[in-house]
């Protein structure tokens, strides 16, 4: 462990935004599953029950109507089978890059800034078609995302040319001093 390493807010804010990553990726992932096998009665049954009871203010509001479109697109469009593949090509993808980025594998960093920047492009298209509310707050997520693993990156990329610098000390760590460490 890098005792001399002084963790910054930054380096914290990284750290959670992956395990926050992880923890989507993976309820993506099942989320994906259960809608599999979840029938389309279920959802309009729900959404019915949902607009209804009120819990979304007045059944005639822009809350209700954005669930009924929603539901509406989720059952009768393509939405199913967008919502399936997506939700699991995304979910596992995220799960590779926090597992890449999580073991700091430096060629990780790029691949994830191009697909998070990919997944944004993309929620914002599909947001505009759809008129959705929740996918601008993902892309907004992902955007910030993507800027913590550039920092980190670049971080990263410092501590490993420094430690070229000091003869490859694997022990190195950034502002300890070289002596000492080496033989």
């Amino acid at each position: 462990m890098a005792e001399n390493k002084q963790v910054t807010n930054t380096d914290r804010l990284f750290k959670i935004a992956i395990t926050l990553k992880g923890l989507d990726g993976a309820i993506q992932v099942i989320g994906a599953l259960i809608l599999v096998f979840i029938p389309s009665s279920v959802v309009t049954g729900f959404a019915h029950a949902v607009i209804t009871r009120d819990l979304l203010g007045d059944p005639s509001g822009t809350l209700a109507r954005h669930l009924e479109l929603a539901t509406e697109n989720f059952v009768n469009g393509g939405t199913k089978t967008f919502a399936v593949v997506y939700l699991l090509a995304h979910g596992v993808v995220k799960l590779a890059l926090v597992w890449a980025l999580a073991r700091k594998w430096l060629r990780a960093y790029p691949v994830a800034m191009v697909v998070l920047g990919a997944f944004v492009v993309y929620e914002v298209y599909r947001a505009i078609e759809t008129h959705s509310i929740a996918l601008p707050f993902f892309a907004a997520l992902d955007a910030l995302i993507i800027v913590l693993v550039y920092r980190e990156y670049r971080q990263l990329r410092r501590e490993r040319a420094s430690q070229r610098d000091r003869g490859g000390s694997a022990g190195g760590s950034p502002g300890g001093s070289a002596e000492g460490s080496g033989s």
